[in-house]
């Protein structure tokens, strides 16, 4: 079958663009042939810093003829209806229509004949208004062309556009259309400096190969691959080790063609600002990247630059270009760095009684003194120094007020590190500056120190609390303050660490002391949070693969609203989890769900609840009375094996009811002639299910 060939040949695309673009044009032409019945094969797009491109392959070459029945009017209908239906189908009579029975009378069906057409006729009418409703996320329209004004929107100026469609044996055509006087052919152009004639082609394989041979590499995992080779080579021969960088490298490969890398450097000096300043300088200015001794992990001075052209003198000029620019910018770096020092980090917490946090919370002052009491209230539960806890809260945020965090964000935190070692603070508060971000997404560490556990759950409990306590929570897919984070953060660092504590309670006396009576619908607000934990919670949970069932089980017999223990919460989930994994489990959740069962449907029939405890004159047979002392003996067993927070144990003790419940069903009828017999078992069934609640609701968990 015919393959399509399209490429859109502009000025530079911006490289965080790039991506989607290629995902978007990809996605639109192949839903639209789809939609037009032309199922194709396979599609890959491609996109370089001049250029969009796609093949679809395997396009058939003209769409199937449609067929589709028309109801029409009754039969002996007034004319009007008729000549209506004769028009809408294009039929010359009723005569060509066939006449269907129906109780409600016979109706005339019309049968509508819409032949397929040629897909190359389908792509010149679809690729048009691709082009013209293509969705950048920003756009510019142009001069005029051949005397009149340009009408299309588009990222940078379109210059051509190439598309070909036909078999792979045969010379493909042409799919004709234009584009603001852009019209459709088979010519694009290679390098814009390294080879910049223009190129006749015609298939894809063809396109891609005299591209490579115009120093031009399509494919952007290519360009990525062949940086980050060439990188770690030249590194390597230099005694050097590349400090790799995805973003970096993802945003490089969409600036460059034909990629060359070249390596620069910088005066030893510049080494005496933190290797994290030095980075960010030489990454954001020009995009290079840095290489460390591997002798001393530190970084070299050095860079590895990657250049869009093969220069006639190896590259000196480019090199000594790049030189110039990173020399001026680290040495600003260097003056930010060294002027930050001289100022101790809580001189410049005054400033922040000038800054506000959030209109209805306060200025950024007011926010650190809220931490600052929370991490000393943290502090004894998770084993930190409590001096130390409210001294690193105290100086946290203060580096957001530096020259070298204001010109780069991305080091905040870190910063703060170094400037407390700097000044003679304590090691674990100036680790606490940094570590009180952490985690930051599923990917960054978790702080174990207890000071900076301590600070960075005071951190996030105090964001959250605050928000709740005005009713900014996210909605949808809006989560402006990053709250969501917050939670996942407040959970990792509890889990990792292990640290029993009760959310509930510590967000309790926050909310009741920092904001007073003006928010406090307490126990409304607390039980809203700990539904939003318990959602987190469960999304954490899940990405470590745990079942969604078995958290939802738990939680209903134990949750965060309750107060209970976020460990303790998920050291009974994983108890559940081997519990259900034996034959002692999984024959007792059948037997649980059986009674659940039963007595859903005869509560529901009868418009009552079962509950209270059964009469034991009333058991007529030993299987009734030995399952209600299993009941009581493992209710007594299981809820002290809980209290002492023994899970394992308490699922042995569930287990003990599997025969007995297994018996049960096996010789009594639950639903007896004697009304008060039925009631009885009935009460019994529910036994079973208030016993198996001490450890979870087994209604919850699936088969």
């Amino acid at each position: 079958m015919p393959d399509l060939l399209l490429e859109l040949f502009s000025e530079e695309i911006p490289a965080r663009m790039q991506a989607k673009a290629a995902d978007d044009l990809r996605r639109m032409v192949t839903d639209k042939l789809v939609a037009e019945g032309l199922v194709y094969e396979g599609a890959k797009a491609f996109a370089t810093p001049r250029r969009l491109a796609l093949t679809v392959h395997g396009i058939p070459a003209r769409q199937p003829d449609l067929k589709t029945e028309r109801r029409g009017p009754k039969v002996g209908a007034p004319d009007a209806a008729v000549q209506g239906f004769l028009k809408a189908t294009g039929l010359k009579s009723l005569e060509e229509a066939k006449i269907q029975r129906d109780p409600k009378g016979d109706f005339y069906i019309g049968l509508i004949e819409k032949p397929g057409r040629d897909a190359i006729d389908v792509l010149a009418e679809i690729l048009p208004v691709i082009i013209r409703t293509f969705p950048w996320p920003k756009s510019m329209r142009w001069g005029a062309r051949s005397g009149k004004p340009g009408s299309l929107n588009w990222v940078r100026p379109l210059h051509a556009i190439t598309a070909t469609f036909g078999l792979e044996t045969e010379q493909p055509d042409v799919v004709k259309f234009e584009v603001d006087g852009i019209e459709a052919g088979q010519t694009t152009y290679g390098h814009r400096f390294l080879a910049p004639a223009p190129i006749q082609v015609r298939r894809f394989e063809d396109y891609e190969a005299k591209l490579l041979a115009a120093k031009v590499v399509l494919d952007p995992e290519r360009r990525k691959d062949a940086i980050l080779s060439d990188a770690k080579q030249l590194a390597f021969a230099q005694g050097f080790e590349l400090v790799e960088d995805q973003n970096l490298l993802d945003e490089v490969a969409g600036l460059v063609e034909w990629p060359i890398v070249l390596m620069g450097s910088f005066e030893p000096e510049f080494l005496k600002t933190p290797d994290e300043v030095i980075r960010a300088t030489i990454r954001n200015n020009q995009k290079c990247f840095v290489v460390r001794d591997p002798r001393t992990g530190k970084l070299a001075n050095k860079f590895i630059l990657v250049a869009n052209i093969e220069a006639t003198d190896g590259g000196a000029t480019i090199i000594a270009g790049n030189e110039r620019v990173i020399r001026a910018r680290l040495s600003d770096a260097k003056f930010f760095y060294e002027t930050d020092l001289k100022t101790k980090l809580e001189d410049r917490l005054a400033k922040f009684e000038q800054i506000v946090f959030h209109e209805k919370l306060g200025t950024q002052a007011e926010r650190i003194k809220r931490i600052e009491r929370l991490a000393a209230e943290i502090a004894p539960l998770v084993g930190a120094d409590v001096g130390k806890a409210t001294r690193a809260a105290h100086l946290a945020k203060a580096d957001l007020l530096t020259e070298v965090v204001g010109e780069f964000p991305e080091v905040q935190g870190l910063m703060g590190k170094y400037y407390a070692l700097a000044q003679g603070e304590d090691a674990s508060v100036a680790a606490a500056c940094e570590e009180h971000y952490k985690p930051q997404g599923p990917a960054d560490r978790v702080p174990t120190d207890p000071v900076s556990v301590a600070v960075a759950l005071a951190d996030k409990i105090d964001t959250l609390v605050g928000f709740w306590a005005i009713d900014e929570k996210p909605t949808g897919s809006k989560d402006p303050y990053a709250l969501r984070r917050a939670a996942l953060g407040v959970i990792r660092v509890v889990l990792d660490n292990q640290i029993k504590i009760s959310l509930r309670e510590v967000a309790r006396e926050h909310l009741e002391r920092s904001y007073g009576k003006q928010y406090l619908e307490v126990a409304e607000k607390l039980d809203d949070l700990m539904v939003f934990f318990e959602d987190r919670l469960k999304v954490q949970l899940r990405d470590q693969r745990a079942r969604y069932d078995l958290v939802d089980a738990v939680l209903n017999s134990g949750s965060l609203v309750q107060g209970h223990p976020l460990v303790v919460i998920v050291r009974r989930v994983e108890a559940l989890g081997k519990f259900l994994d034996s034959d002692d489990g999984k024959n007792l959740l059948a037997g649980t769900k059986r009674a659940s069962n039963i007595l859903s449907i005869e509560e529901k029939k009868d418009k009552r609840l079962y509950h209270g405890a059964p009469n034991a004159a009333l058991y007529n047979l030993d299987e009734e009375k030995a399952l209600a002392e299993a009941i009581d003996e493992v209710q007594v067993e299981a809820s002290a094996a809980v209290a002492k927070e023994d899970f394992a144990a308490a699922m042995s003790a569930m287990a003990k009811l599997r025969p007995p419940v297994d018996a049960f069903f096996d010789k009594v009828r639950v639903n007896d002639d004697d009304p008060k017999v039925r009631e009885n078992r009935l009460k019994l069934l529910n036994e079973i299910r208030s016993a198996t609640r001490a450890v979870a609701d087994f209604s919850k968990i699936q088969d």
